[in-house]
Order: structure tokens, then sequence, then C-alpha cells
């Protein structure tokens, strides 16, 4: 079996499980290709995409074009939904995995598992459950190939939207407790929280003494 990853987007988190995600296939007999950009994209059996930027247009180079996503599909289509669910306070979230279509996080679901939160994780400890929740649904997919069946998503849909620079921002006014929740979210490198005092812009980097 033929498996290309795709991940497009250069900064992505996700970058640092891939090849882990590619020898656990590899062990389970796969020929597997990770890959950058959707020009890549070769003839295959099953394409899976993680943390794409771009939209996908070519569906035919591939028996299966693969999305997994966190949330309980059609509900919360779009940007960030882990994310967006940690901050909303919801400790029991599920990832999806389904099949891709032009219109985006549309397509016929084929599994579904829970992330479990103890509302204490802060963004790398997420990360690793979310990468195990990604893995399972990908070796799952893959040990009932080609006997795999999708239900397509009911009810009415609802998204979020991109986060931007602006959304890890926290309000001086406001006591860190009532902003636990955002400061689980940002990352310390990429989008790290802040706040504005005086005209002056002031970062904050939050671990665990657990690490």
């Amino acid at each position: 079996m033929k498996i290309q990853v795709l991940i497009d987007n250069p900064s992505s988190w996700i970058n640092d499980y891939k090849e882990h995600l590619k020898k656990e296939l590899i062990d389970y007999g796969c020929k597997v290709n990770l890959i950058q950009s959707h020009e890549k994209i070769t003839n295959g059996d099953i394409l899976v995409l993680l943390s794409c930027e771009k939209k996908l247009v070519d569906f035919e180079k591939n028996k299966h074009n693969l999305v997994v996503h966190a949330s309980d599909l059609p509900k919360g289509k779009g940007w960030s939904p882990l994310s967006w669910q940690v901050l909303q306070g919801i400790n029991t979230i599920p990832v999806v995995i389904f099949e891709a279509e032009s219109k985006i996080d549309n397509g016929a679901i084929y599994d579904k598992v829970f992330i479990s939160l103890d509302g204490s994780e802060l963004i790398d400890n997420i990360r690793q459950k979310l990468f195990k929740a990604i893995k399972k649904l990908v070796i799952n997919f893959v040990i009932r190939y080609p006997n795999n069946k999708g239900i397509d998503q009911l009810g009415d849909s609802t998204f979020y939207r991109k986060r931007n620079e602006n959304d890890s921002k926290l309000n001086i006014d406001k006591s860190l407790k009532s902003q636990f929740n955002l400061l689980r979210i940002v990352d310390n490198e990429r989008y790290p929280a802040y706040f504005i005092l005086n005209d002056k812009k002031y970062l904050i980097k939050v671990y665990s003494d657990e690490n």
C-alpha cells in the first residue's frame, strides 16, 4: 500500500511527529512518502493531509484523500478546532478522519476517537494527545483498508475562524485564572501570550514545572 502524508505548512507543530507516523505506517507494511507541497502528490492508494493550508484540488491521483479534524463534524469546521474548544473549557474532544472533498471539511466520516483532558495540560501535552489520536485513526484506516465505510455528515455546520496574533492577547484587567485556558493553547515560540501596558508589548511564556 502506498501512502503519502502531506504537510504543506513548514511551521506546523505536526512536523515534529511526522517521522514517527511514517515509522508506524512502515511497520504495518506500507510504503510511505512524506511530502511538503501539493505539486509533489503522485499516484497512490492513500493521501493523508495534515495541517494543510492550501486546498486540495487533485482528488484523482489517490483512491482516498484523508483529513483528520479535531471536532464533531459538521460542528466545528474550519481552523484550529482543538484550540477553540480548549479555550471554551471543553475537556472531551472528538477527532475524526474523513474523506476530503472540494467543499472544506465536508466529506464522509470513517472513524472517530476522543481526546480526554483534565484542564491542566499546556499546548505541548495537548498536541501529544492529538497526535496519538491522529496516529490511531490513520492506522485503523490502514488496518481496515479497503473495506472502509464512510458515513455522511448530518446536521447543521458551524465554523471556527483562523486564529491570529490578537487571539494570544491577555487582558490585564482580568485574572490569570480566568484566562488560563488561553495560556494553555498559546505557543511559546510561534505565537506567545502577550499584554499591552503603556503602549508597550510584553510577552509571556508559560511552562509547567513538571516538564
